[in-house]
């Protein structure tokens, strides 16, 4: 199966205002069963690739990648309205660089092997089987080629669902895959609604591993699909990040980058929603960071002078809206913004000072332009109320103090700890979060193990003699 069910509409039809973008297929529990069946089948031939053969295709599809890069961009920024440059600079170019990564990997795995009790021990991958991978809407091309990629690398077929927000560049990643030699039912594509397609997809008993990126509550109910046919499921489920900074904090640099958590219309799991500055610097803080908020321009996401674009979906916007409405009325104060942009799909910049720790604007991920600002006395307060939500992926420390960044970037508890930096990340180190935020590991080998069946060979020594 491949990107069948999309009709692009006069290629894009680059105007806002020129209606849909495209017709997708709606695929529902025959097409699910369908795509695994394609996906059994699949496996067979390319779970039989030896890792050399695989990388040799991996590099195709990363070849191609970097060859469509433009085009895909433009897919993406009209379908789920990301700058335009972000996703040709980053994000697309992130996809290419995630399908090397895993071919080289795969390459350069060595066996563990040992001798223990007169036995020679060899530790040795095995591929799974099919893997159902559920990717979000939010960068849904990058994000799916970081699933899929240690997925085929390990020798799984796999059966890719993206999110019906914005399902046009996984279309696009469906053809690459054909044309970079990908295997027939290798790759499949299923289209559809997460309740229709996507339930049926994560309870086929034929699965052999899920993972998913998503929101605590549809991971809970594909958490209890795998648990029923018993397949490892591994779930990043988005994130609640504090951003502490200290008085001896560079307090431009912090002030800067706490305003740029409104990147890409603040719809990033990583970003630092819970701004948590030490008292003595309030105020300080407060007015450098509204200077560099103030120099946000909302705007198209492909005009170059623009900084943030719009929200995905006239919904989504609906329900930021709705968690800044709350706050207002339980008693927070509304620092900045607070209201949907007139005659636009945007969401101003908003900054709210919460009464409590508990008010719901601090506890829940609104996933849009939404921030919270929070002080501190010392640093035991600070540690407390950077790990006082269910959610645990991601944190940002702002200090001078070596032994701080230690002593704090230890106690916090998340899956990543940024010290006076944020995004940067070697893609082998493990990703993933603590909490409500997830459940296993993806990145490097950690990826590869999950997608793996581990056998442990033991030969008693002396036993094996060459063929005569």
């Amino acid at each position: 199966m491949d990107g069948v069910g999309l009709d692009i509409h006069d290629e894009l039809a680059l105007d806002w205002d020129a209606g849909p973008l495209a017709d997708v297929a709606r695929g529902d529990a025959a097409t699910a069963a369908a795509a695994v069946d394609a996906a059994v089948a699949g496996f067979d031939v390319w779970g039989s690739y030896t890792p050399a053969q695989r990388a040799e295709v991996m590099h195709r599809m990363a070849d191609l990648i970097e060859a469509n890069n433009d085009d895909i961009a433009m897919v993406e920024t009209l379908d789920m309205g990301f700058m335009y440059e972000s996703m040709k600079n980053r994000l697309v170019a992130r996809g290419a660089i995630n399908f090397r990564l895993y071919a080289d990997l795969i390459v350069d795995y060595e066996e563990r092997a040992w001798d223990a009790k007169n036995m020679a021990n060899v530790v040795q991958r095995m591929p799974a089987g099919p893997a159902v991978v559920i990717t979000p809407w939010n960068a849904p091309f990058m994000l799916s080629t970081w699933k899929l990629a240690p997925a085929l690398a390990a020798g799984n077929s796999v059966i890719h669902k993206p999110a019906e927000w914005s399902p046009l560049s996984a279309a696009l990643l469906a053809e690459l895959a054909d044309e970079a030699g990908f295997p027939a039912g290798s790759y499949n594509l299923v289209q559809g609604i997460g309740e229709e397609v996507g339930a049926a997809l994560v309870a086929d008993p034929k699965v052999r591993r899920i993972t998913f990126t998503g929101s605590p509550a549809t991971g809970r109910h594909i958490g209890k699909a795998a648990a029923e046919n018993l397949v490892p499921f591994t779930a990043e489920l988005g994130g609640k990040g504090p951003l502490v900074v200290f008085a001896d904090a560079d307090l431009n640099a912090a002030a800067y980058r706490a305003a740029w958590q409104f990147d890409d219309s603040g719809q990033v799991c990583l970003a630092g929603t819970r701004i948590l500055v030490e008292e003595s610097i309030r105020d300080e803080f407060l007015v450098k960071f509204n200077e560099h908020a103030d120099a946000l321009v909302l705007g198209d996401p492909r005009d170059d002078g623009t900084d943030i674009g719009p929200v995905v979906h006239p919904d989504h916007r609906a329900n930021i809206h709705g968690f800044v409405e709350r706050a207002a009325a339980a008693g927070d104060t509304i620092v900045r913004g607070g209201m949907p942009a007139e005659d636009s799909m945007h969401y101003v910049p908003t900054l709210i000072e919460p009464a409590s720790n508990d008010s719901e604007v601090v506890q829940h991920e609104v996933f849009g332009p939404v921030l919270t600002f929070q002080t501190f006395a010392t640093e035991a307060e600070a540690i407390e109320l950077a790990n006082s939500t269910a959610y645990g992926l991601s944190a940002m420390v702002w200090t001078t103090s070596q032994d701080r960044a230690e002593r704090v970037g230890r106690a916090l508890r998340a899956g990543l700890v940024w010290v006076n930096t944020f995004l940067v990340r070697d893609l082998t180190a493990p990703f993933g979060g603590c909490g409500i935020s997830g459940i296993g590991r993806e990145g490097g080998d950690h990826a590869l193990d999950f997608h793996s069946d581990l056998k442990t060979l033991m030969i008693l020594n002396g036993t094996v003699t060459a063929n005569l």
